[in-house]
């Protein structure tokens, strides 16, 4: 039986190799926004490795937005030839590549993970070492520990739109195929979604319509910049520990279509300190894979599953089952760059090591024909046990 895993994919003028896609994961690498030799070496590896289409990881549209001090950036035009040069080899070994644009609104100005993550009371402005300012929806902070933010006028917000859709025309100058709008987590498109986070009683506040309102403006100011034959995502998160529902992204889902999104990437959680998940029982095996098949089912719209998709034949199976069109990988990719090689002879892909450079698959396929390599999945004898 062929594999849909590695099956070929149109979206719009884009073609995909295979459906495995690498989810946008931080590495706050960057350098007053700007992308170095780590992402180029980072990135790259993923299109040596065989991937069908590479997410570079939350991108800033405004430095107000960043997360860290190492945020990647895309509010200026100097940012671009260095994205250019990742997009460039990423597409001469093969791979599709994409971009995604973020916001962190009222929970940025960060230390970095590995030094805490604690909120900074103060810090100097990524771009020029500006006053960095945290702006949300409304004055409300994230949680015990977080810093108040400001609330955003009308003309902020118009401003951020405009931003959004500039960087999007930067990232088509910077030769991406593919563009995702960070809109999960709890990150500002998605303060503006809660009631938890958005107390506003304007325009853009009150009723789910108008918490919707900024989300489906920014959607259609990028999709003014981004050209019609390359894909836009949307990444969701598909439920939240606030009171959002999978019904209630896929009239969200719906909605974004008719402004041009073609794929939502289903993700969760992100509004509060609380998890969505229990404790005492830790996230198993393609947990949130049943939202990206809920928000597929009830709005129509392609979508991306997400969430501790390990092994080759669990990823063919959220395809078969129809749970989702594409599969994203995160830290597994991180764990083994060459996943895709890896999946390919476990299921037994006729030519497993077509999809990476000669100087990798030559060597790759005396391995194989030598008995080694093409080991069976581990997924369902570790399910059962």
């Amino acid at each position: 039986m062929e594999s849909l895993l590695f099956t070929p994919m149109n979206l719009r003028g884009v073609r995909l190799r295979n459906r495995i896609v690498v989810s946008p994961m931080l590495t706050y690498s960057a350098k007053q926004g700007y992308a170095g030799d780590w992402h180029y070496v980072h990135y790259g590896r993923f299109a040596t490795g065989g991937a069908g289409l590479i997410f570079v990881e939350s991108t800033k549209a405004d430095p107000r937005g960043c997360t860290t001090p190492n945020d990647l950036g895309l509010w200026k035009d100097e940012f671009v030839p260095q994205l250019q040069r990742i997009a460039e080899f990423a597409k001469g070994h093969g791979a599709a590549i994409g971009i995604q644009l973020g916001h962190s609104g009222r929970k940025a100005r960060n230390a970095l993970p590995w030094q805490g993550r604690k909120p900074l009371a103060s810090h100097p402005g990524v771009d020029h070492g500006e006053d960095w300012e945290l702006i949300g929806p409304s004055a409300i902070a994230q949680g015990n520990g977080y810093f108040m933010p400001r609330a955003l006028t009308v003309p902020d917000i118009e401003q951020l739109i405009a931003a959004y859709g500039k960087a999007a025309g930067r990232a088509h100058r910077a030769g991406f195929d593919a563009l995702e709008i960070h809109g999960a987590h709890g990150y500002l498109l998605h303060q503006f979604l809660s009631p938890a986070s958005n107390q506003r009683d304007d325009a853009y506040g009150g009723t789910p319509e108008k918490r919707m309102r900024f989300a489906l403006e920014i959607a259609e100011e990028v999709r003014r910049h981004w050209p019609d034959d390359k894909p836009l995502f949307y990444r969701v998160s598909a439920v939240d520990e606030a009171g959002w529902s999978v019904e209630d992204s896929a009239g969200l889902a719906r909605e974004l279509e008719k402004k041009g999104v073609d794929v939502i990437d289903c993700s969760s959680g992100g509004m509060t300190g609380r998890s969505i998940v229990d404790p005492e029982k830790p996230p198993s095996y393609g947990y949130q894979v049943p939202y990206a098949a809920g928000i597929r089912k009830l709005s129509g719209v392609k979508t991306m599953a997400v969430g501790h998709i390990i092994h080759a034949d669990q990823a063919e199976q959220i395809l078969r089952e129809g749970s989702a069109d594409l599969v994203a990988i995160g830290r597994e990719f991180l764990q083994n760059p060459n996943w895709p090689v890896d999946a390919a002879e476990k299921l037994g892909v006729p030519n497993a090591f077509g999809t990476v450079p000669s100087a990798y698959g030559y060597w790759l396929e005396k391995r194989a024909s030598a008995g080694f390599g093409g080991k069976p999945s581990t997924w369902q004898s570790s399910i059962k046990g």
